[in-house]
């Protein structure tokens, strides 16, 4: 772990985005830092390993939305038992620099001197030594305050990355060592001519949107470029010290200006340095870039799943359940979930993004979430649905168990096909083997749970006239979430 001094050295995960490129894979409520890419483990446990290299995991602080906490708390399970610590949970989406403020005021709380390691959840970095090496340069110059982010040394004229040009002039630090550049100009994504030209020239980097900084240094830039984005923050740090409520300080947090970090603050800071790093590094922006970081076959594919191929090259084919089968692809992607199948060539793969905000607009759940949905206690998939009924295949890991709740819209009735269902409904607590079945009625207090060692199955047929995931009233719930708030998106 890196240790300067008493400074203590605080990573700030940023988990709140929706990764739209990745999509059908990624959802909204389902983001691409939460998949298995490049790994054994998802983005985002990667990520909570690289970092606790770096600083005890104690220390760490996942920068999110109430949406996604709740998975992220799961997949992190390993790292910390209880995380309700550790999140920074914005209302509603800003962009990185009020979400970075939020961040730093919760540092500045715990240590007045601390420094922020400040790094995307849902990137793919090989070489955890030279990652450690460069945070802690980093470090030293954050100590001296500089804002520092990481420069990725170029491989090819990519147009999908922000890029950075250094001044030259070197920072160095005892017998002369280099430690990094100030910064001369950030430069936004250019098109295919220029990344040709910044390769050729080779002194740009590719801006990695990783940073280390002092908390009190990035609060003050902020107030000096973005002086409304700073009352608000310092509005907020004084709320939270008087002990408002959490909702007068959410509404405060609404009225920040959506700007982000690079934009806002560091194409226009004088204090910007570069460290530039030897560890290898993908931002995985778009199914293209798994190309990067994915095993290929003698023909370049990468192929996942129930893929049967036949003469295929340099194409990226994903099955989730069904058989997929392709013949002579060449330079295509193609991902098949249960909902949804997407179909382009690699070279489009960024437009993925306006496919999604196509659904959206057009308000269509797959954009949302999948027909597959995880709970901290399983998961639920919808079979089918349609006027008045729904029809899911829920799953409870052993041990766990859904809130106690009731719904105002709708009743159920729950069959179980695997395990043992323990049921508390109403006053009665009993349970139910495979094949038995039992009837949850409109307003009765209910819960779920499974008692035994192997995974519970069950049926749940749901009636009424309003079958949404927000009909619920929360009583009590083992894994931090909030009980019995009106207004509140709530589930099971």
């Amino acid at each position: 772990m890196i240790r300067k001094g008493k400074t203590g050295l605080y990573p700030v995960i940023m988990a709140g985005g929706s990764g739209t490129r990745f999509w059908p894979l990624s959802r909204h409520l389902f983001p691409k830092q939460l998949l298995k890419i490049g790994g054994d483990r998802t983005l985002i446990q990667q990520t909570m390993q690289r970092v606790c290299g770096c600083a005890p995991s104690s220390q760490v602080l996942i920068s999110t939305n109430a949406a996604q906490a709740e998975l992220i708390r799961v997949q992190l399970a390993d790292w910390k038992h209880d995380l309700t610590q550790g999140f920074v949970l914005e209302p509603e989406g800003r962009n990185t620099a009020p979400a970075i403020a939020l961040a730093a005021l919760e540092v500045l709380r715990r240590d007045p001197e601390g420094l922020m390691l400040v790094v995307p959840a849902d990137h793919v970095v090989t070489g955890q030594r030279d990652f450690q090496s460069a945070v802690s340069l980093a470090v030293q110059l954050a100590e001296q305050g500089y804002l520092v982010t990481f420069g990725i040394k170029p491989i090819r004229p990519e147009t999908g990355y922000g890029y950075i040009k250094p001044n030259g002039r070197a920072i160095l630090g005892k017998q002369g060592k280099l430690k990094g550049y100030r910064v001369q100009q950030f430069v936004e994504k250019p098109n295919a001519a220029k990344a040709a030209q910044y390769l050729k020239a080779g002194n740009y980097y590719w801006n990695s949107g990783m940073f280390v900084w002092r908390a009190a240094t990035i609060l003050d830039e902020i107030r000096r470029h973005q002086p409304e984005l700073g009352k608000v923050a310092d509005r907020i740090g004084a709320l939270k010290a008087a002990g408002a409520s959490q909702t007068t300080i959410d509404d405060i947090y609404r009225q920040a200006l959506s700007v982000s970090i690079d934009n806002g603050v560091m194409e226009l800071s004088s204090k910007a340095a570069v460290v530039p790093v030897t560890f290898r590094w993908s931002d995985v922006g778009s199914w293209g870039s798994l190309d990067e970081v994915a095993k290929k076959d003698k023909s370049g594919n990468v192929m996942t799943g129930r893929v049967v191929d036949l003469e295929s090259a340099r194409s990226i084919v994903y099955a989730d359940q069904r058989v997929v089968a392709t013949i002579g692809l060449q330079d295509m992607v193609v991902v098949d979930t249960p909902d949804a199948t997407l179909v382009c060539p690699k070279s489009r793969a960024q437009d993925v993004k306006k496919i999604v905000e196509v659904l959206k607009r057009q308000k269509a759940p797959e954009h949302l979430e999948h027909l597959t949905v995880f709970r901290p206690w399983g998961s639920y998939t919808i079979l089918e649905e349609g006027p008045g009924f729904k029809v899911k295949r829920v799953t409870v890991n052993p041990g766990g168990r859904l809130s106690l709740q009731l719904h105002h819209k709708r009743s159920e009735h729950w069959v179980v096909i695997a395990g043992t269902a323990r049921v508390t409904r109403g006053g009665d607590v009993f349970d139910l083997q495979v094949g038995q079945s039992t009837a949850i009625p409109v307003e009765t207090q209910h819960r779920l749970e499974n008692p035994g060692q192997e995974t519970l199955h069950i049926i749940e047929v749901q009636n009424g006239p309003y079958l949404g995931e927000d009909d619920i009233v929360r009583f009590k719930d083992d894994y931090g979430r909030n009980v019995d708030l009106p207004g509140a998106r709530r589930e099971a």
